[in-house]
């Protein structure tokens, strides 16, 4: 058994109440053991070993509610000339700057199969803790349908492990829900609604009907207990959605009043993935990656988001943290933040909804999201006091040290390059 005691740093400690200055945060192999003041910490009767925070801020373990590990958008000459396995050894890399970047627990939203879960969860490599809902429930010519006018079809292929996700009427839907289940899907994900980045749909066009929607929530979670979190841009689509029993949606462009007031009856969370947009008009702007229809569609959702969640956090709907990531460079995650101030947020209910929230959305409250007694040694440090310059988490090098499952994987400090045995 290895102790580790995490001291002379403030904790925020998730929840979001006032700062612990002198704070300290006492491990044992992969959970935390105490937590408080350091003077006030009972160490064991044996060897602990110091991590020196070296005045910086402790945070929880951030979460990202809404990434896609297994893609990074380029433009189609490259996607349509990458082989198919360079995808994996890819994300990688993908997976490595999400922690670096202080993220230590995912839900993909598509494309990434349980054998990437697995290779993390087995230590082949490193990346966040992740749920995956291996491949969206889509309708013929909706959103994550990829054919194009051209006859020319670049949805990724399909493969053992990655069900294709096409379907259509009530028995289609329920087909893919079981063989998404079958495949080992933590989370069922369907497109509610059309999006900016597919070509040949409107993101307030709705897709499936609320039979349908109806049926993949009594599948996933009556069968299996398992959640259905909807991509749902348009009003009409979020309510189906909502309606449903749908447990997450995912943008939320187009929420009008009815689509809010009945996300707060039925505690729906909403993950606004507001950096969304604003990457897919910067890449447009700045390389070739982004098609025209993605880039106009962009152009017409991107204020009206912004005042749709905005609408939505001040009636008291619940948020938590989401970006998309794979639309935009990974390990650019945390920009999210920012832009949840911008609708409102304090720096500390933007942090909250990446860690407290993000992890009662994910269904992980009892283990993960705060810095508590009994819960999993996850644990961020930055050496910027977030509260006042939320800014600063984009900035990877402001995250010093990350420690997920109890082991450090991350250290930037100067001059401290292993822990110090008291």
């Amino acid at each position: 058994m290895t102790y580790v005691l995490v001291k002379n740093g403030t904790l925020i400690d998730g929840i979001g109440g006032e700062p612990l200055q002198d704070a300290a945060v006492l491990l044992k192999d992969n959970q935390i053991k105490q937590v408080g003041r350091a003077s006030e910490i009972r160490l064991p009767d044996e060897d602990v070993e110091i991590l020196d925070a070296q005045n910086g801020y402790i945070l929880p373990g951030l979460f990202d509610t809404h990434v896609h590990m297994m893609m990074e958008f380029s433009n189609l000459e490259k996607t349509v000339s990458t082989p198919f396995s360079y995808h994996f050894y890819q994300a990688i890399e993908h997976m490595k700057k999400t922690v670096n970047a202080g993220i230590t627990s995912v839900r993909d939203a598509g494309f990434t199969d349980v054998g990437v879960k697995q290779a993390i969860e087995n230590g082949l490599v490193l990346g966040p803790r992740m749920q995956v809902s291996i491949n969206p429930l889509t309708i013929t010519g909706g959103h994550g349908d990829s054919w194009t006018r051209s006859g020319i079809d670049t949805t990724r292929p399909t493969y053992p492990g990655m069900p294709s996700g096409l379907c259509d009427g009530p028995e289609q839907v329920r087909q893919r829900v079981r063989e998404m289940l079958r495949a080992g899907a933590d989370i069922i994900k369907v497109h509610a609604t059309g999006g900016v980045m597919s070509p040949t749909d409107h993101p307030e066009f709705t897709q499936f009907s609320f039979e349908e929607l109806s049926i993949i929530v009594e599948e996933a979670r009556f069968r299996r207990g398992i959640k259905v979190m909807a991509h749902a841009q348009g009003a009409e689509g979020v309510k189906n959605a909502v309606r449903a029993g749908i447990h997450s949606i995912e943008h939320g462009i187009f929420l009008d009043d009815e689509a809010i007031e009945l996300m707060l009856k039925h505690g729906t969370y909403l993950v606004p993935t507001l950096l969304a947009p604003v990457a897919v008009l910067e890449q447009g702007k700045n390389s070739n990656n982004m098609p025209a229809h993605a880039i106009q569609k962009a152009l017409e959702v991107v204020d009206i988001h912004h005042e749709s969640v905005t609408k939505a956090f001040k009636a008291g709907v619940k948020i938590a943290m989401g970006t998309d990531a794979g639309v935009m460079p990974h390990g650019t995650n945390l920009r999210e933040l920012n832009l949840m101030c911008g609708i409102g947020m304090s720096p500390m209910e933007s942090i909250v909804a990446t860690t407290k929230v993000a992890a009662e959305c994910l269904g992980w409250e009892d283990k993960l999201g705060t810095v508590e007694d009994g819960k999993l040694a996850d644990l961020v440090i930055t050496k910027v006091n977030p509260l006042t310059d939320i800014s600063s988490l984009e900035n990877q090098d402001n995250i010093v040290i990350v420690v997920k499952d109890g082991k450090v994987v991350k250290d930037l400090r100067v001059g401290a390059t292993n822990l110090v045995t008291q």
